[in-house]
């Protein structure tokens, strides 16, 4: 089964900072602040949620489909994606502008100060879902806001369920904007601090939201994750990872997860803890996309983690 991921592709440069934050910056001063930080580390990450989660589907074995638009300097992402055989039909070039990156500089407190160019992502509107043939399930995850509103409008004309995964998209979108995403999905997809963000901005409580759904997933960092389905709550447990390194895109691994669970027919408890394995993989390595995804070792690695086959 097809699975078309609309979402952003980025480029993400982290750079360390190896002092604090705050021994640099002046309460005082902060209304003229003009400070500059060395960074002898640095590094350029693959990113964006649409790559992040077709790298896990993909290495599950699904038929991941990107859709994304992307700038005049996406030439060593696409040639990534197409070496890991990643289809890139639905990923368009918009002339004139920058794929979507991020600039992270990180301290030794862990505190980040992160300037964002949306660049191409601002585009994403120019895409169509009715371009992508014989899908069968997408997400909806943070990109353009414009392109957001027409592929969930889409795919719920075509009658194509999907899950919407609003992310850091959520704070663009209000009470009524959010309501009829959801109206539309079949999934809805948050972690912890979204899924309070969510109900202040709606006025409806979690109960409710997950009454407009065949599923809520709430995520909760290390204490794992619940699924509100029509049967009740199903609780999921973490995975303790080997090590915690970089949680970037541990989220986008979960929902690889879910669209595997779900396109392959599995049931709420086995998919929730397939999600729940693949972000502490994830976590466990650099980058959102560092880590390695096989299938045959994910299978080892859940009759590991929860002593019984993943099929």
């Amino acid at each position: 089964m097809s699975v078309l991921i609309c979402g952003s592709l980025a480029y993400d440069t982290i750079m360390v900072f190896p002092d604090r934050f705050r021994e640099h910056i002046l309460p005082d001063k902060l209304h003229m602040l003009n400070v500059a930080f060395l960074v002898p580390e640095m590094r350029r990450e693959f990113g964006g949620t649409a790559g992040n989660i077709a790298y896990n589907l993909h290495g599950l074995g699904g038929d991941a489909r990107i859709m994304a638009t992307v700038g005049d300097d996406f030439g060593p992402y696409r040639e990534r994606l197409q070496g890991l055989g990643l289809r890139t039909d639905h990923v368009r070039h918009v002339a004139g502008t920058y794929t979507a990156q991020a600039f992270i500089t990180t301290d030794l407190d862990d505190n980040q100060i992160t300037a964002f160019h949306p660049g191409a992502m601002n585009f994403s509107h120019q895409n169509t879902v009715l371009d992508a043939r014989d899908v069968r399930l997408a997400v909806i995850a943070p990109d353009g806001r414009d392109g957001m509103f027409r592929h969930a409008r889409e795919l719920a004309e075509a009658g194509i369920p999907f899950v919407f995964d609003p992310g850091q998209g959520l704070p663009m979108f209000n009470g009524d904007e959010l309501m009829q995403f959801i109206h539309d999905a079949q999934y809805l997809a948050v972690n912890d601090y979204e899924a309070q963000l969510l109900q202040q901005k709606t006025g409806q409580s979690l109960e409710s939201l997950a009454r407009e759904v065949r599923a809520l997933v709430v995520t909760l960092g290390g204490k794992g994750s619940q699924i509100h389905t029509g049967d009740g709550v199903v609780e999921i447990p973490p995975v303790a990872p080997r090590a915690v390194v970089d949680p970037t895109g541990c989220g986008d691994a979960y929902r690889a997860g879910l669209l595997h669970g779900i396109t392959e027919g599995m049931d709420w408890e086995t998919t929730g803890r397939l999600a729940s394995l693949l972000g502490s993989l994830k976590i466990a390595e650099r980058g959102a996309q560092n880590h390695p995804v096989v299938r045959s070792d994910i299978e080892d690695a859940f009759r590991e983690a929860f002593g019984r086959s993943l099929t």
